[in-house]
């Protein structure tokens, strides 16, 4: 009987020496699965807003290929494109499609080009430049590193006009 009992205690210490190294573990794995987690999340989110400022630069240049340029109407389609791009719709109101985004950001650009000799054909340009994204928790912060925004390249949409 005093075998046994000495078994049992000698077990019972060692599981009383482990008692707290799994919590361990856990928090010391749970550091760097919580950056890789955060990162995905605020890579996705710059996916999902460079995507939106995309679409809404074709749905711009989309709005502008229906027009001729030489009319007079033009400007005021112009100035509709620009409001489209950033609002989604041609009467510059709501929410901008993505935060931070604004009509000084777009520029409209007519690019003249000649396939054959004497057959112009004109193309329309919009591009979209300066948009910056801004990280909601930017997980490299947590070491120390990174910035606080990243600034998206050149968005361009080119259309044939009619």
């Amino acid at each position: 009987m005093s075998r046994l009992h000495t078994l049992q205690k000698c077990s019972g210490g060692k599981q009383d020496a482990m008692r707290g190294a799994i919590a361990v573990e856990l928090a010391l794995l749970m550091i760097p699965l919580l950056v890789l987690a955060l990162g995905a999340a605020e890579y996705g989110r710059a996916l999902y807003q460079y995507n939106t400022v995309v679409k809404a630069a074709r749905d711009a240049v989309r709005h502008l290929s229906h027009m001729n340029p030489v009319s007079p109407d033009y400007a005021k389609t112009q100035t509709e494109a620009k409001c489209l791009a950033v609002y989604g719709n041609t009467d510059c109101t709501g929410q901008p499609l993505a935060p931070g985004l604004t009509t000084d950001m777009v520029s409209i650009n007519p690019v003249n080009d000649t396939t054959k000799e004497g057959t112009p054909i004109t193309l329309v340009e919009v591009r979209i430049t300066g948009y910056s994204f801004n990280f909601f928790l930017n997980p490299l912060s947590l070491i120390g590193s990174g910035e606080e925004s990243l600034t998206f390249g050149d968005i361009r949409a080119t259309m044939r006009q009619s």
